[in-house]
C-alpha cells in the first residue's frame, strides 16, 4: 500500500508545471494581440509588414456614427444655486392688546392690502374714545365762553372801563384753552385710531401662512408671537452668486442696461421651473467665498415658485454668433490635449487636435481645429486610431442639430440620446 503523503508530494510539481505552462500561454497571447506602439498595417495586408496585429486586427472596418460640425450662435450660461426670497415678507401682529374675537381668513389664503383678517374686543377702546371727546367737548365749551368775555373786555377797554392788565389776563385764558383743545383733539385721535387697530388688515398684497393664534387668545400690542405670516409670491425673488473670475461680461452687459435673462429649474437640473431677469447686484464681493451676490426677478404667475426653495440658476451671460459647434460626445481628451477622429473620405479617419471654448454638456465650441460640415465620430472611437479603417453606419449629417435648444431644455429628447451615446463610447 502507497503512503498518502508520498502521493501528495509526486503530484505536486505536475501542478505546478501545469500553471506555468498556462500563465505562459496567456502572456504569449497577451504579447500577440497587443497594440504595436506605432501605426501600421497589419500583417498580410498589401504593402504591410510583419509584426503583431494588435486587438481589433481581425474586425475589419471599425462601425462608427459620425455627425457633422456646424456653424451657428451659441447661448453661454452661467450655473449657479439660488434660493427663492419673498419680495416681502410681514408678520402680523396686533398693534393692541385684548382678547381676539373673530379670525376672517382661511390659512393659505390670498389676501390684498387693506383686507380684514382678524378683530379685537374693541368695546374698552370706545369707551376710551368717547371719554376723549366729552374731554374735548368740556374744553370747548369752555373755550367759547372765554372768547365771548374777551369780546366784552375789548368793548369795555375801548371805552376805558377796565384796566389793560384784565384784557390781557382774559386773552392768555382763551389762548390756554385754545392748546388744552388741541391736546383733547390728539387724544381723541388716539383712542380713534386704537379704536380701529382693533381691526387687524393685511399691511400686503400675498399668501397667507399658517394661522399662529386662535380665537379667545388674549394678545398683547406687538405681541412676539404673530397672527399670522405673509408673504409677496408675485413677482418673487431668487438670490445666487457668481464666482468673480465670471463677473466681466455680466457686469459689462448688467451695466450698459441689457435684461439679461435668468432660468430657474429644479433641484434635480431637469425641468425649468420659470423664466426671470436679472434685477439687482451687491456692492461687494464676499471675501471669504470670493463670490457676488446677485437677485434675479420672476413674475410667478403660476406660483411655482416658493419661499426659501432651492433652485438651479441659469443666467444668459452672452451669445456667440457664427461659431463652430462640435458634440460633445465625440471630444476626446489625451495626453496633449484634446482631439477628435474627423472622417478622412469615406472609410477612414484621422486624429484631429482641437481649441475648444465654452459648452453646454450637448455641444461644444471650437475655436480652433475643426471647420463646418467635417463629420467626426460620435461613436466607437474606443477602437480607433490615427488612419483607421471604419465603416459608417449611422451619419446625422442629414439631421442638423440646434444648441441653443439643448442648452434651454427645450429638447429633452435629444440631450438624453447624448448622454446614451457618451455611455456606448465609454463601453
Amino acid at each position: 500500500m502507497v503512503d498518502q503523503p508520498m502521493l501528495s508530494r509526486s503530484r505536486s510539481p505536475r501542478r505546478w508545471l501545469v500553471g506555468l505552462l498556462i500563465l505562459l500561454l496567456v502572456a504569449g497571447l497577451c504579447w500577440w494581440l497587443w497594440p504595436s506602439p506605432a501605426p501600421h498595417k497589419a500583417a498580410g495586408a498589401p504593402g504591410g509588414k510583419g509584426g503583431r496585429p494588435g486587438f481589433g486586427a481581425f474586425a475589419g472596418p471599425v462601425p462608427v456614427r459620425v455627425e457633422p460640425a456646424t456653424v451657428g450662435d451659441f447661448p453661454v450660461y452661467l450655473k449657479a444655486l439660488g434660493t427663492v426670497t419673498a419680495t416681502n415678507t410681514v408678520n402680523v401682529r396686533s398693534r393692541v392688546g385684548g382678547e381676539l374675537i373673530k379670525v376672517n381668513f382661511q390659512e393659505g389664503q390670498k389676501v390684498k392690502a387693506g383686507d380684514l383678517l382678524a378683530e379685537i374686543d374693541p368695546r374698552s377702546y370706545q369707551i376710551a374714545l368717547q371719554q376723549a371727546e366729552g374731554t374735548l367737548a368740556q374744553n370747548l365749551a369752555q373755550l367759547k365762553n372765554a372768547q365771548i368775555d374777551l369780546e366784552r373786555y375789548k368793548g369795555l377797554y375801548a371805552e376805558d372801563s377796565i384796566a389793560k392788565q384784565t384784557l390781557d389776563t382774559q386773552v392768555a385764558l382763551v389762548g390756554q384753552y385754545q392748546g388744552t383743545i388741541k391736546t383733547n383733539q390728539a387724544a381723541v385721535g388716539d383712542a380713534r385710531l386704537n379704536l380701529e387697530f382693533t381691526r387687524i388688515r393685511a399691511p400686503i398684497t400675498g399668501r397667507l401662512g399658517l394661522r399662529q393664534l386662535d380665537v379667545g387668545n388674549l394678545v398683547a400690542a406687538n405681541d412676539t408671537t404673530a397672527l399670522v405670516v405673509i408673504t409677496q409670491t408675485q413677482p418673487i425673488t431668487v438670490a445666487f452668486t457668481l464666482p468673480e473670475s465670471e463677473l466681466n461680461t455680466v457686469l459689462a452687459r448688467y451695466r450698459s442696461g441689457a435684461k439679461l435673462p435668468v432660468e430657474a429649474w429644479d433641484r434635480g437640473d431637469l425641468k425649468q421651473q420659470a423664466v426671470g431677469v436679472l434685477r439687482s447686484l451687491d456692492n461687494q464681493i464676499d471675501t471669504t467665498t470670493g463670490t457676488l451676490k446677485f437677485k434675479a426677478l420672476f413674475e410667478n404667475q403660476d406660483e411655482v415658485l416658493f419661499p426659501n426653495q432651492f433652485v438651479n440658476v441659469r443666467l444668459l451671460a452672452d451669445t456667440l454668433t457664427n461659431v463652430v459647434l462640435a458634440p460633445s460626445a465625440a471630444i476626446q481628451f489625451g495626453t496633449d490635449g484634446s482631439f477628435v477622429y474627423v472622417m478622412e473620405g469615406d472609410n477612414k479617419v484621422r486624429i484631429r487636435k482641437l481649441t475648444l471654448g465654452a459648452s453646454n454638456g450637448d455641444y461644444t465650441v471650437v475655436t480652433a481645429g475643426l471647420a463646418k460640415g467635417e463629420r467626426v465620430v460620435l461613436e466607437g472611437t474606443d477602437r480607433l486610431r490615427d488612419g483607421s479603417e471604419v465603416e459608417v453606419v449611422n451619419d446625422r449629417s442629414q439631421v442638423p442639430a440646434t444648441p441653443g435648444q439643448h442648452l434651454q431644455g427645450q429638447d429633452n429628447n435629444d440631450a438624453a440620446a447624448a448622454a446614451d451615446r457618451k455611455g456606448k463610447a465609454g463601453a
